[in-house]
Order: structure tokens, then C-alpha cells, then sequence
């Protein structure tokens, strides 16, 4: 099911920027506490902030794509398997970032953070698979015969 271009150019985008904003943090982390510089520990921050209000965004537009995408698709029968992938992936995004953002507990921000991170990157990695299949499976019904595809 394809969708206009407004809104598939915005998703592009929203993922995109979340997921260098994700790697963006991850270095900047990393850095803070091996070189112990300011400028990471700045630079963790913002990256934290610019993410955080991009997925912010990005839950409106997941929430958009339920009715115009992944139901009309699921109801065809297309892309069933790395759709559901992808929703189980943002699934666990959004109740890690839950965790994140309101559970203070030192014993489970860690592994929150870690299944965050792991999932947030198996999104990105899958996101251009699930657009391949989509286009893939659309071009070959644009070359069956009208009186075998069914709708």
C-alpha cells in the first residue's frame, strides 16, 4: 500500500533523523566517559533532546500510518511479515523510551536503554528491507494479468 509522498518523504525523514540522532548520543556517551570532555556531555544532551522531540513527532506519524498503511495492507495480505516485524520493533521502542523517560530504577534503566538501543537500530536496518519488499511485491502485481490479482 503505497502512501503519498508527503507522508512517506516524512517518515523517511523523522526515522532518519531519529536514528542519527540515536547514534549521535551513542558516540557521544561513549566519549564523555572515555575522554571526559564537556563537549560530549553537551553534545549526549542535545542529541538526547533533538531525538526525544523527533519521536515525539514520530508517534504521531506511526499513529497515522495504522489506518492508512498497515491496516489496508494486513487486509490485503501484503508485506505481512516484516510489517508485523516493524511494528513489534516500534512497539518495544515506545515502551523502552516509556521506561526511559519515567522509570528511575538503576537496576532496569540499563537494560531499557540497552533493548532501546537494540531495537532502535534493528528498525533502521529493517526499515529499507520492509520498503525493498513493498516495492518488489507492488512491481511484480503491475505485471500479472488484471483477471489474477485479487483485491
Amino acid at each position: 500500500m503505497r502512501l503519498k509522498s508527503s507522508f512517506r518523504y516524512s517518515l523517511y525523514a523523522a526515522f532518519a533523523v531519529l536514528s542519527l540522532t540515536g547514534a549521535g548520543w551513542l558516540v557521544a556517551d561513549w566519549q564523555k566517559d572515555v575522554a571526559g570532555d564537556e563537549i560530549w556531555q553537551m553534545t549526549a544532551a542535545n542529541m538526547l533532546m533533538i531525538h526525544g522531540g523527533v519521536a515525539m513527532l514520530s508517534l504521531l506519524l506511526v499513529g497515522a500510518l495504522i489506518p492508512l498503511h498497515l491496516l489496508r495492507s494486513w487486509r490485503r495480505g501484503r508485506n505481512r511479515v516484516s510489517g508485523s516485524i516493524m511494528a513489534a520493533f516500534n512497539a518495544v521502542l515506545i515502551v523502552t523510551a516509556f521506561g526511559l523517560y519515567y522509570l528511575g530504577s538503576e537496576m532496569v534503566r540499563p537494560w531499557m536503554s540497552w533493548i532501546h538501543l537494540g531495537a532502535g537500530f534493528a528498525l533502521a536496518a529493517m526499515f529499507p528491507f520492509h520498503i525493498w519488499l513493498g516495492r518488489r511485491d507492488r512491481a511484480r502485481e503491475e505485471l500479472r494479468p488484471r483477471s489474477e490479482i485479487k483485491s
